[in-house]
């Protein structure tokens, strides 16, 4: 993903933070509850909006907002990160994800270590005129290609649409086509040219 977008990083457009996900010590388990998966992930959280998000910002001299971007599981992140930290992210691109946390935990929401990083659970239920005023000023981008591996992404995506319309929030809902599938081939064509349409609208 970094080669693929080289030439956006070569004119000083962009500057890419990759942390490694821990995902494997919440999601992806297999021998936690629902629950000890989602205080797994609210560390994941602490760690990146108490540390890496001041680091970044010292280092780059940068005190503006920030932009996440992930495929996949990624995407889930970058949706959960910008919905929950708008003051922090202000442009989001997110790359054929599950948006839903019964994806990971089946049917189990009782916790709200669970709802509240549910971002179609916790946004259809959100009033705080502090959030919704914020969405409405950040930027959201939601791809999705129609192709294999792609179903359930296709269904949680347009949930989420459905939700943002709801709420009037401003997003661009993509769907590729049906030659596109889940594979990294498609997103390493997908982010450079979402890139390309935020030099084009003035936004890096």
């Amino acid at each position: 993903m970094i080669a693929a977008c080289q030439s956006f990083i070569d004119q000083g457009l962009v500057t890419f933070y990759t942390p490694d996900s821990y995902d494997r010590e919440s999601w992806f388990t297999t021998w936690k509850s629902p629950e000890e998966m989602g205080r797994a992930h609210d560390r994941y959280d602490q760690y990146m909006i108490q540390e890496l998000v001041p680091l970044i910002k010292h280092e780059r001299n940068w005190q503006d907002g920030l932009m996440a971007t992930g495929c996949s599981m990624g995407a889930y992140h970058t949706i959960n990160f910008a919905l929950r930290h708008p003051d922090v992210f202000d442009q989001s691109i997110a790359l054929s994800g599950a948006y839903d946390a019964r994806f990971f935990t089946g049917d189990y929401q009782d916790s709200p270590s669970v709802y509240y990083n549910s971002p179609i659970d916790y946004l259809e239920k959100m009033h705080d005129p502090w959030f919704i005023d914020r969405y409405r000023k950040n930027l959201f981008i939601v791809c999705v290609g129609q192709g294999n591996w792609e179903a359930p992404h296709i269904d949680e995506t347009q949930r989420l649409e459905a939700l943002f319309q709801r709420k009037q929030l401003p997003g661009w809902f993509d769907y590729w086509g049906f030659d596109v599938p889940h594979d990294w081939d498609w997103w390493r064509i997908q982010m450079p040219y979402y890139l390309d349409q935020l030099v084009a609208q003035g936004r890096l």
